[in-house]
């Protein structure tokens, strides 16, 4: 049992290291949401038109986070020993929302190196733990000295209308404080109040215990982290993306400012003075000279200069190509960095085969099926922690060393799939395995199953000949299943004495 005044101090040592993270994840979401700024540019080329592009992106960062996010997408949980989806903890998923919510967490985890999952237990309902996806800009867990894996505490962070709200969850107990916010503009003297105002105070919880015990017995949150380092951070997808984002976007001003200044033949008068108009009295008397408006000159077309040595030169319009291919370089080199297949990018297919987007897209399969490795990990343990909720010890000690079910990480079209399975089918792989192949999620096989039981009930010679055939080729007739055939070579045996 921790003291208060531990508690504290573990709180204001796991905030100082969330501060220390957010100014990295607000880069990366900033980034993601095409929000940069122009960089690389000259100081020449910033002073004039730097503003002018303050707001324009040409944003590949969001191409290369969502394209793994949208493939990652979990089907079940498969505890130690079983054959079959644990269905109690798929209801726990989809009443959560998870379906929908992973998506988010699992794009958190590419942008912002890792997200975490909390799990706690409903007071109101004891079925049913409440399981939500956070943030890292939110959320820290701290482990244990010399590991990875065994949590030691975790810390949640946020905001709500003017006040500070923190949860420490420990192993055996939850503290939750909260402060008010500090107001900016404030003098010396109301500085310090604000100063002893922003120390964190136990939240009073009405009948509620502060803290309150842990049932559990473990840290109920789990980080899921992308690419993880043996002795460093992990590392966010967006964060290798940034540099090359910078220099498109400066090679786009480049180009959009030499379209309006030299994507056209520029012409010059040479050998003469600009033309000039006398400026008159009211007697009429010459008392003068003025230049002529340049800009009537560009509206009326017609210009006329006088002199000798009058001349006219021209200048060649900008070849503008040449922005378009370097883009497209940098682009074919994000593509490579990131393994996000180039017609992602590009948006350029000509004639491909389905062979060969299969292999346009082996660097992105894998590079998903990285993230399932280690995403994979942490809903494991998410896993145990709702089975430990409930009650289920068993369970959870089962669901720690299961596995996640998930969807195929190969965009294949319907034909590719079902030609797949039916070879599989041939070789003898079960049909709830086929099922589960072709990403039918555990409970739409189990629907699945239960309709082709009440299809054998009802017509048990045409489902049987349908398994035997394996599903291809002509379906024989009843009287042709029932029929014995008898030939030389096989003799027909004797009746049993």
């Amino acid at each position: 049992m921790a003291t208060e005044g531990q508690a504290l101090q573990l709180v204001a040592l796991l905030e100082n290291e969330l501060i220390r993270r957010r100014g990295e994840i607000d880069v990366h979401n900033a980034y993601y949401r095409g929000q940069q700024k122009l960089k690389f540019a000259s100081d020449e080329f910033a002073k004039f038109h730097g503003e002018r592009y303050r707001d324009f992106s040409d944003n590949w960062v969001q191409v290369v986070a969502d394209s793994p996010v949208e493939r990652l997408t979990v089907t079940g949980f498969l505890a130690l020993g079983e054959t079959s989806a644990d269905k109690d903890l798929w209801e726990v998923w989809q009443v959560n929302g998870l379906d929908a919510d992973s998506q988010l967490g699992f794009l958190g985890a590419v942008t912002g190196s890792r997200c975490f999952v909390l799990v706690w237990g409903d007071p109101d309902d004891p079925n049913m733990p409440v399981v939500t996806f956070e943030d890292a800009s939110q959320s820290i867990v701290a482990y244990e000295p010399g590991s990875r894996r065994h949590r030691r505490a975790a810390l949640k962070r946020w905001q709500d209308g003017n006040e500070d709200y923190a949860t420490l969850y420990l192993k055996d107990e939850v503290w939750k404080f909260c402060r008010p916010l500090a107001q900016q503009d404030k003098s010396p003297q109301e500085a310090d109040v604000d100063e002893e105002l922003k120390r964190w105070k136990p939240r009073e919880m009405g009948d509620e215990p502060n803290p309150q015990p842990n049932p559990m017995g473990v840290v109920p949150m789990v980080e899921l982290p992308n690419k993880p380092m043996l002795v460093d951070e992990p590392i966010s997808d967006v964060r290798g993306v940034i540099a090359m984002q910078d220099a498109i976007n400066l090679l786009w001003a480049q180009l959009f400012t030499a379209s309006d200044y030299a994507s056209f033949p520029q012409r010059v008068i040479l050998g003469t003075e600009p033309p000039k108009i006398p400026k008159l009295n009211s007697a009429g008397e010459i008392v003068g000279h003025q230049n002529v408006d340049i800009q009537k000159f560009a509206v009326d077309r017609v210009m006329m200069f006088s002199g000798e040595k009058a001349r006219i030169a021209e200048w060649q319009a900008a070849n503008l190509a040449m922005y378009t291919g370097i883009i497209e370089v940098a682009v074919g080199h994000l593509a490579a960095q990131t393994r996000t297949p180039q017609h992602y990018l590009i948006g350029k297919m000509a004639n491909l085969s389905a062979d060969a987007l299969l292999a346009a897209e082996t660097g992105l399969v894998q590079r998903v099926d990285e993230k399932k490795l280690w995403f994979g990990q942490g809903l494991r343990e998410m896993a145990r922690l709702i089975a430990l909720a409930k009650g289920e010890d068993a369970k959870a000690s089962a669901l720690r060393s299961g596995r996640v079910m998930w969807a195929d990480s190969e965009s294949r079209s319907h034909a590719q799939m079902a030609d797949a399975l039916l070879k599989l089918k041939q070789l003898g792989f079960p049909f709830e395995w086929l099922a589960l192949r072709y990403g039918l999620t555990p409970t739409e096989v189990a629907d699945m199953m239960e309709m082709k039981a009440a299809e054998l009930e009802a017509d048990p010679v045409t489902e049987l000949t349908r398994q035997m055939t394996g599903g291809a080729g002509p379906m024989p007739t009843e009287d042709e299943v029932s029929t014995t055939h008898v030939t030389d070579d096989e003799p027909e045996a004797e009746p049993a004495p």
